[in-house]
């Protein structure tokens, strides 16, 4: 049997499996708890987590047909390409070494990840000691993974307080830049300009504004006080940037994958190098076990299992999440470019068009708040929506506990409310239950169990690109949009009559 008929009949038989609801799954099996809700152990003193999927439609019928897909898929070998740092993006002929950078993956890269992170350490400690001046604060110039994933470590990790404060901005919109600027001090400000090829227009727009806004406000030497991360380290020279506070990576990274590079730069600055190792070494726990377990053993892959049961089989098009701590709260927006970018394709590895969907969309929001705003579609909608809860154990503030009490109460009873349901003559107030929700339990949000969330999401999104047989390492569909608004920069365009009007009207035309 050819590998396209092995796919096929392995969809085919998982398509024709019966549908029991979470209940009878549960009363059906006493050891479903056992099989399906794992404690992970990130290290001595790190604490552990605990993924959940019990409360997921998985059985046992379903994870053999599973695996029997993730085998026609070639699984193993595609994860080997993977970690042996091979050209598993093949559209654009190119390795996807982000798990090099946390010290799992090709010797040559790992020694090369190892020698610029010791290059970072460096130039974070000798701002620390004060060798560039006094610095405070440090606006972070990104946009995509460039941002999103500094961003959420620092707003994760920064709240009990930071050696230096950090702005991100993203946006080309400059209210976002004004408002970092009205936060910082010029004379103690450092710029770091987040870009892999150092073209961006919106990183290097918002860039040459913040070098402007340093010399209005009397910093003699603008370029003096710029840190360069990117993979083009050339093209950093050439704007202007001295060699000394250029920080590469390699090309093999990918930029929603960059975090663990010199693009978490912003957060070493922020937290000390020895809390962003923490970080590394948190994610490289989570890389070890998924290059090592197999089958639904494996907890990326057995997530992945999950995703495509309802976005395959079931018709799902949306996968929520909702971060049960406010530190968490960019975590959605996080995983939204991470899953969405990476697997929103309509082609295979070979390019044939993809027979069913692909990713679903992503899209969450923190609780408490999410539960007075969305859950009513989630509870009683005729829309089923997978849902993952994360929460902590330990809190992250001091005040009363009973705040975090209530806290977890409402994350773990919204997971019981969507399984069990409950009926009632007046339909009005009718739960029909049986809605799917996975749990995602960290002892404490530490930068060791925050890496190994991160590298859990990303092993987990390309598992389900493995099972649907694409590249998720490539994004071509972000170009076009940029082409065209490059085009109405020269005028070079001609354009529907719609945006023809709003360009005119707009003043643009």
């Amino acid at each position: 049997m050819s590998t396209n008929q092995s796919v096929k009949a392995a969809w085919d038989h998982l398509a024709g499996l019966p549908r029991p609801t979470l209940a009878e799954l549960f009363a059906g099996d006493a050891d479903r708890l056992s099989k399906l809700s794992t404690r992970f152990e990130l290290g001595e003193g790190l604490g552990g987590i605990r993924f959940d999927w019990s409360k997921m439609h998985l059985d046992d019928a379903h994870i053999a047909g599973f695996e029997a897909l993730a085998a026609a898929q070639d699984f193993d070998g595609r994860r080997a390409q993977l970690f042996g740092g091979e050209k598993i993006n093949n559209t654009e002929g190119r390795a996807a070494e982000h798990t090099a950078q946390r010290g799992i993956g090709k010797d040559s890269s790992v020694e090369e990840a190892q020698a610029l992170h010791q290059r970072t350490a460096s130039l974070v400690a000798a701002i620390h000691e004060g060798a560039l001046g006094e610095v405070k604060h440090l606006i972070h110039i990104g946009i995509g993974g460039s941002a999103l994933g500094p961003a959420l470590a620092i707003d994760a990790l920064t709240r009990d307080g930071c050696v230096v404060e950090v702005h991100v901005v993203a946006n080309i919109d400059g209210c976002a830049l004004e408002a970092a600027f009205a936060k910082a001090d010029p004379a103690t400000t450092m710029i770091a300009v987040a870009s892999k090829t150092f073209t961006t227009i919106e990183t290097m727009t918002n860039a040459k504004s913040a070098l402007n806004w340093l010399k209005e406000n009397g910093v003699d030497d603008p370029y003096g006080r710029v840190v360069a991360l990117t993979a083009a380290p050339e093209k950093a020279v050439e704007w202007g940037v001295d060699e000394t506070r250029i920080l590469p990576f390699p090309e093999s990274v990918g930029g929603r994958y960059s975090l663990w590079s010199s693009i978490g730069f912003p957060v070493a600055l922020a937290l000390g190098f020895e809390e962003f190792a923490e970080f590394l070494s948190g994610a490289a726990v989570i890389d070890e076990h998924f290059a090592n377990t197999s089958g639904a053993d494996n907890l990326p892959l057995r997530a992945a299992f999950a995703d495509q049961l309802y976005t395959h089989l079931r018709g799902c098009q949306t996968r929520a999440c909702f971060a049960y701590d406010e530190r968490l709260a960019l975590l959605p927006d996080y995983l939204q470019q991470l899953e969405m970018e990476s697997n929103g394709k309509s082609v295979t590895f070979d390019g044939a068009p993809l027979d069913g969907p692909s990713a679903p969309i992503t899209w969450g929001g923190v609780g408490t708040d999410a539960q007075h705003a969305v859950f009513q579609l989630l509870h009683q909608g005729t829309i089923t929506v997978p849902v993952d809860f994360i929460a902590s154990i330990a809190p992250g503030d001091q005040l009363d506990p009973a705040h975090h009490r209530i806290l977890l109460m409402n994350c773990f009873a919204q997971g019981a409310a969507l399984m069990a349901g409950k009926d009632s003559a007046d339909k009005s107030r009718s739960y029909p239950g049986n809605r799917p929700s996975a749990t995602i339990l960290v002892d404490d949000l530490s930068p060791a169990s925050l890496g190994a969330l991160i590298a859990f999401h990303e092993h987990r999104t390309f598992a389900n690109a493995v099972l649907l047989g694409i590249n998720p390492f490539d994004q071509f569909g972000v170009e076009l949009g940029k082409q065209i608004a490059n085009a109405i920069d020269q005028g070079e365009a001609v354009f529907d009559a719609s945006t023809t009007a709003l360009l005119a009207e707009a003043g643009l035309a």
